[in-house]
């Protein structure tokens, strides 16, 4: 089992920057595959980014390639999120996930075994 704590959220501007950090304990961090899910009010949890258990494979959605980065620290267990140039439409509660099985898909929540609690981001103009 692992356990997950999102933490790095807050108020930003528009075109600023922002790093989301997922510490993870338990079992070794290595063998999860983790992503990033965000949630804004009214609307359904959607996928973000993902990372493979190996940092061999990265994978992002359309709405934030090119702005958002994860990336691995296996010996901190934390994967962090670098969201670039930020947009009020990326005001949302944001989720850190972990997967035990690699052959799932990345994007799809119903992957993912373990979640964070989920740590707040807005983004005002």
């Amino acid at each position: 089992q692992v356990q997950l704590v999102e933490s790095g959220g807050g108020l930003v501007q528009a075109g600023g920057s922002q790093r989301l950090s997922c510490a993870a304990s338990g079992r070794t961090f290595s063998t999860y595959d983790m992503g990033w899910f965000r949630q804004a009010p009214g609307k359904e949890r959607e996928f973000v980014a993902a990372i493979s258990r190996s940092g061999g494979s990265t994978y992002y959605s359309d709405s934030v390639k090119g702005r958002f980065t994860i990336s691995p620290d296996n010996a901190k267990n934390t994967v962090y999120l670098q969201m670039n140039g930020l947009k009020p439409e990326d005001t949302a509660v944001y989720y850190c996930a972990a997967d035990r099985s690699p052959y799932n898909d990345r994007w799809d929540s119903r992957s993912y075994t373990y979640w964070g609690q989920g740590t707040q981001v807005t983004v005002f103009s």
